[in-house]
């Protein structure tokens, strides 16, 4: 007889109430998400201020083209001469000198963001600003057309432009579908035109905003049924420098207006995409807005001065500003700020509840003197604002002990704590929340993913959120991060939606995601699961193996590798000859020596299987680099393929020193980085010393890291049960990461379950993966009409009641 899994659920208990806003989103612009994704704009640099700055091959009229059609002449440049407006100091330019046979003159053609991606049918607004300088081509027309521009898929005029800027509009009316169409804006004759902010909007944007959202991308995200949404960052908040912070009242107003600034993550930001429009789009899908402004410091990231300040002579006009917001949003219509709003088209408050000061900052000195300021003075003067502090960029380590300290020493109401981990990390983790003080602050779970879009990393995601579910009374929020990534634009992977011109991707995180957010409930229910599966024991190994390596697009080379037990004189380690190149390009020297000397991969492994006696033992080697912008990694305690843990040494940029586990291929940090860079050309001492789960690493005989790693056993069938009152229902979760299927026999005690229980179900193969592309399974519903339910392997299932006839408290 096959053995089942008893779940009791206790419905008729009064249970513990749950955060009406644990399960929202995280919009920040990565990836391309905003201009050239979801803010709708199909103009590429349609203001003209691209820079070097932004990217180095990038200039102001980047993505833009000069036409000489024909029999037309001409030529465009750039002028900051009396701009349109000091926020918009650039502009074009365009000259014609002879007319062609048509009587119109030289063109500027936009390539668009991969492309202008049109429809047949569909209607376009064309807006832009121009003056005219001299001459007689006082009339443009704007067209949308084929790429090699023998078709005209569209066109309307523009004007008569005269001596100082306007604004002139019209709409196009396309004749085709093409995925790879431009935009062309035409002089009317001779003379000289300027030009700024030309822009191209489809109108059928999302809720049909006039300049707002791309519709497929909006409605993907309305979809989840967020109940908040996290904006603008991120480390997009605080920012590369001051200069470079998010300021929110440089993105509210006439667009003409707002400051435009390089992207953190490398490229350009519109700022068309601005506070007004996210706070549209949460009131248009029903969620509430969060927030989040710099807490008046740069990211400790920012090179070459680290984390700094706000100036103290400029810090009372950040905190009025941060002040300013919560008008802004909640005053009156006829309030200094209130009024600014209203004159947007939004008279009445939006409601705001949170604030996010800060994003993984340092907990340093001059971080707690401006986070003070500021949550003081929202304290003293908006109490009603629940403010979000930051304890770091990760779960663990000295920011994140830090964090919470000062959180509590400040009374700070929630904290936003950020989890990229392994999928066995977050299994291992479920019961984390269990244990936390319910009198602290609450906890904001802003960004985690289980490192991959498979299905092994969504049903780890999926226990873990059974976890904050289970703890949904101190777990107030949670958001899965990055939420967009375009095709050819991504920085950071996994993400949740993938997305090109014409195309939008859900993943398998996205249907987790989605299952837990439209089945949530405001009470926790008792559970007793008896017969759960267990995690399978780690293989006890009698030998580990160890490896050399290089970090990203890195050359160096190795010598001396030595291993022995601990406390003996280590042995000389097999010769390199003998290791197997895993990655990379490996080339013995003589004496000893190996080079990697491969430039532009990720990483360089050279291994040694069952190269160490365990549990306890050194492994120490001579290292140099050579070239390239990282460091080294020294790996250990390797038990079988893709699992091990290594010393990065040099990583992420070169910028510091961290331990890491690699639990299936996937790599975590246990630890913060320690500030250390590696020089090019110098010789390292690196030691590694392995005490069964203490681990200690030396570089050049100094003691860099002492931790030990004891985890918690992984939770590899999670459960969890809710009610929805409003409904009426009990819902149940269940997350089955083993390989096995699972029978369960449910008991509702007390439950009013009608004639059944709806069931959703999401199963795939654990390596089973989708980006640029159809997830390779969605979720499934059926109805379950007898107590025992069939959990599949790798799968996330919601059983969801139905009240109807009352039945017997055992579903039996």
């Amino acid at each position: 007889m096959e053995t089942e899994t008893v779940v009791e659920v206790d419905a008729a208990a009064p249970g513990t109430a749950i955060s009406p806003d644990l399960f929202g989103v995280f919009f920040e612009d990565l990836n391309h998400a905003a201009d050239g994704g979801l803010y709708a704009e199909l103009v590429q640099n349609r203001s003209f201020e691209y820079s070097p700055d932004h990217r180095p091959e990038w200039h102001a009229l980047t993505a833009w083209e000069l036409l000489e059609r024909d029999g037309a002449a001409g030529s465009v440049t750039v002028s900051v001469e009396a701009p349109l407006h000091p926020a918009n100091p650039h502009h074009a330019v365009l000259r014609t000198t002879t007319a062609g046979a048509d009587g119109r003159g030289a063109a500027l053609r936009n390539e668009g963001f991969d492309g202008v991606a049109v429809r047949e049918g569909e209607r376009y607004d064309v807006s832009l600003f121009a003056r005219l300088a001299d001459g007689t081509a006082d009339r443009l027309v704007a067209q949308i057309e084929s790429r090699d521009g023998s078709r005209v898929y569209g066109r309307a005029e523009l004007g008569p432009v005269h001596g100082s800027w306007e604004r002139h509009s019209a709409v196009i009316t396309c004749e085709a579908t093409d995925p790879d169409a431009r935009f062309t804006v035409v002089a009317g004759g001779v003379g000289t035109v300027h030009l700024d902010l030309v822009s191209l909007f489809p109108q059928a944007t999302f809720h049909d905003r006039p300049g707002g959202l791309r519709a497929d991308l909006a409605q993907v995200i309305a979809d989840l049924k967020p109940k908040f949404v996290r904006f603008p960052g991120g480390c997009l908040a605080h920012g590369v420098g001051l200069g470079n912070m998010y300021r929110w009242p440089e993105t509210i107003g006439p667009l003409h207006e707002r400051r435009q600034q390089r992207n953190l993550w490398g490229y350009h930001q519109s700022m068309g995409l601005g506070y007004y429009e996210y706070f549209q789009f949460c009131e248009d899908i029903g969620a509430k807005p969060l927030p989040v402004v710099p807490a008046g410091v740069c990211c400790q990231n920012t090179e070459p001065t680290g984390q700094v300040g706000i100036p103290e002579e400029e810090m009372p006009a950040y905190v009025a500003e941060v002040l300013a917001l919560v008008e802004w949003a909640n005053g009156p219509a006829d309030s200094p700020w209130g009024s600014l709003r209203a004159a947007a088209g939004h008279p009445e408050p939006f409601g705001l509840e949170y604030l996010g000061v800060g994003n993984e900052d340092t907990i340093t000195d001059t971080f707690r003197d401006r986070f003070s300021r500021i949550h003081d003075a929202l304290r003293e003067h908006h109490p009603e604002i629940i403010v979000v502090g930051t304890v770091g960029p990760s779960p663990t380590g000295e920011d994140w002990e830090k964090g919470w300290a000062f959180a509590r020493e400040r009374s700070v109401p929630v904290v936003d704590e950020h989890s990229y981990k392994s999928p066995r990390w977050f299994l291992e983790n479920t019961r984390r929340f269990d244990g936390m003080d319910r009198e602290g602050p609450h906890l904001y779970i802003g960004e985690y993913a289980a490192r991959d879009n498979d299905m092994g990393s969504a049903v780890a995601e999926a226990a873990y959120m059974i976890g904050m579910e289970r703890n949904g009374d101190v777990v107030r929020l949670a958001s899965y991060a990055p939420l967009l990534a375009k095709r050819g634009h991504t920085q950071w992977l996994p993400d949740l939606v993938y997305f090109d011109n014409t195309n939008v991707w859900p993943t398998l995180n996205y249907h987790v995601q989605h299952m837990h957010s439209v089945n949530s409930g405001d009470t926790a229910l008792p559970v007793t699961v008896v017969g759960a599966p267990r995690a399978r024991p780690v293989p006890e190994t009698d030998r580990h193996g160890v490896h050399v390596g290089t970090g990203h697009d890195t050359r160096a080379e190795f010598t001396d590798a030595r291993i022995g037990p601990l406390g003996a004189e280590a042995e000389p380690a097999p010769d390199f000859a003998n290791w197997a190149a895993e990655s990379g390009t490996w080339e013995p020297e003589g004496d000893g020596l190996i080079q990697q000397t491969a430039y532009g991969a990720d990483d360089s492994r050279l291994v040694l299987a069952e190269a160490a006696a365990g549990p306890s033992y050194a492994f120490s080697v001579r290292a140099r680099k050579n070239g390239g912008g990282e460091g080294f990694t020294i790996g250990f305690a390797e038990a079988s393929p893709g699992n091990r843990y290594q010393w990065s040494v040099g990583g992420w940029l070169n910028r510091g020193m961290r331990l890491q586990r690699v639990d299936d291929g996937v790599v975590h940090d246990l630890n913060d980085a320690v500030a250390g860079p590696v020089e090019t050309g110098r010789w390292y001492e690196l030691r590694v010393e392995v005490d069964g789960r203490r681990i200690r690493c030396f570089r050049d005989g100094e003691l860099v890291h002492d931790l030990e790693d004891d985890p918690a056993a992984p939770e590899v069938f999670a459960v969890s049960a809710v009610r929805d009152s409003s409904a009426g229902d009990v819902i149940v979760k269940i997350a089955n990461s083993t390989s096995e299927p699972v029978a369960v026999r449910l008991r509702l005690a007390g439950a009013d379950v009608g004639t059944g229980l709806v069931r959703t179900s999401l199963a795939a193969p654990p390596h089973a993966t989708s980006r640029f592309g159809p997830a390779p399974a969605s979720p499934a519903e059926d109805r379950l009409t007898g107590p025992v339910c069939d959990i599949p392997p790798y799968s996330f299932t919601v059983l969801r009641s139905r009240p109807g006839t009352r039945t017997e408290e055992d579903q039996e």
